[in-house]
């Protein structure tokens, strides 16, 4: 879609599709805002759902308006399928109503006025469909999400299960080229949750487009994306599939995220010292800058100081507990912060409690030792 070329500060964007197996989103987005920068560049093929990920802070939801159309870009650009939408360098800028975008927020936001069937078919309706075909449309979307029997109700009288397909089909019905999830399933309770999951992944699978899914539930990503990028203070810390970041962490987010303990260090042979001075011997030979992660199952507590195999051994002092499935999960101060996993059997013979001193031991066969991208606190000793 283009803009008016005669409004200022605004230009056409070239037409053209992508060639087939191209990315449909080709973006490198800079957002300054105050002292904060957001510079995410970011490609997203046919078909493809990407998760992106982060804590609050990271610039989720102002890569998030960039895409939309609701904060433009200080440099960079934003191709989608062929056309630049935003483009600084070129002065070029595409209202938020001209994007060939999909939204699915986070509340929703469905018209409160309107019926399940009229929310959906109003995209269509500005896109130039008379209101029989747009209408016609719209039933075709609620009979996708199953919801054909509801077509005269108004949000108020949706559940939010309901809610959440209803503005699914109303983001889908403008046939997008980007399709952006924002937080969707956070509104849900447990159990809804997990059967809109469910049906959203059958209907993103059946999305030909791009779709950008904004979360901070790791369940949402893994379930529902193809690959991961993950942000912290508005740069990329990480991406790729879902089974190489949850192997492989690079950061302190990123392992909380996925459950493991993480630590930066520098390898000789099969010893790591931290950088904090504090040494672990890992059972992989590895030189050099390196991660050293471990669940917390592997970690085993101990009343006094163990005897026996275990090469780490190193006094704790529980700084807090919680449930964790069926286990409990303590977390642990000492020369490294750690967390370990207990059964309520051994939190029981331990006598677990805040404050509590006691001895820390992790095999060296159980750690996961790879390399790490060289940083100045790196440098060997």
């Amino acid at each position: 879609m283009t803009t008016d070329p005669n409004s200022p500060g605004v230009h056409p964007s070239p037409p053209g599709d992508p060639p087939p197996g191209r990315a449909v989103l080709d973006a490198h987005l800079v957002v300054d805002r105050g002292t904060f920068r957001l510079d995410l560049p970011l490609t997203i093929r046919p078909g493809e759902v990407v998760a992106l990920l982060g804590p609050n802070g990271a610039g989720k939801t102002t890569a998030l308006r960039a895409f939309a159309g609701l904060l433009p870009l200080t440099d960079g650009h934003l191709r989608l399928a062929g056309r630049h939408l935003d483009h600084p360098g070129r002065r070029i800028w595409t209202p938020t109503e001209q994007r060939p975008i999909g939204v699915v927020f986070q509340d929703y936001l469905l018209f409160p006025h309107l019926t399940a069937l009229d929310n959906i078919a109003f995209g269509p309706r500005r896109q130039g469909l008379d209101r029989q075909r747009a209408r016609q449309r719209a039933a075709d979307w609620l009979a996708r999400v199953g919801l054909a029997d509801h077509a005269r109700r108004k949000p108020r009288q949706l559940s939010g299960g309901q809610a959440q397909r209803v503005a699914l089909a109303r983001a889908l019905a403008v046939e997008p080229a980007l399709l952006l999830l924002d937080e969707p399933l956070a509104a849900l309770d447990a159990r809804t949750r997990l059967d809109t999951r469910a049906q959203l992944h059958h209907h993103l699978a059946n999305h030909r487009g791009a779709t950008l899914l904004v979360t901070h539930d790791p369940i949402d990503a893994v379930v529902l994306a193809d690959r991961l990028v993950i942000i912290e203070d508005g740069q990329v810390v990480q991406e790729g599939d879902v089974a190489t970041v949850t192997a492989q962490p690079r950061s302190d987010y990123v392992a909380r995220l996925v459950g493991l303990n993480l630590y930066r260090g520098y390898a000789d042979g099969h010893h790591v010292r931290l950088t904090d001075g504090f040494h672990l011997v890992t059972g992989d030979q590895h030189v050099g800058a390196v991660f050293v992660a471990f669940a917390p199952s592997a970690v085993a507590l101990h009343p006094h100081r163990p005897d026996g195999s275990p090469r780490n051994t190193w006094p704790v002092t529980i700084n807090g507990i919680q449930r964790h499935g069926d286990n409990l999960r303590v977390q642990l101060d000492g020369p490294v912060t750690v967390a370990a996993d207990v059964t309520p059997a051994a939190a029981a013979q331990l006598q677990l409690a805040p404050g509590r001193t006691l001895w820390a031991a992790v095999k060296a066969t159980e750690t996961r030792v790879y390399p790490a991208a060289v940083a100045p606190t790196d440098a060997e000793p």
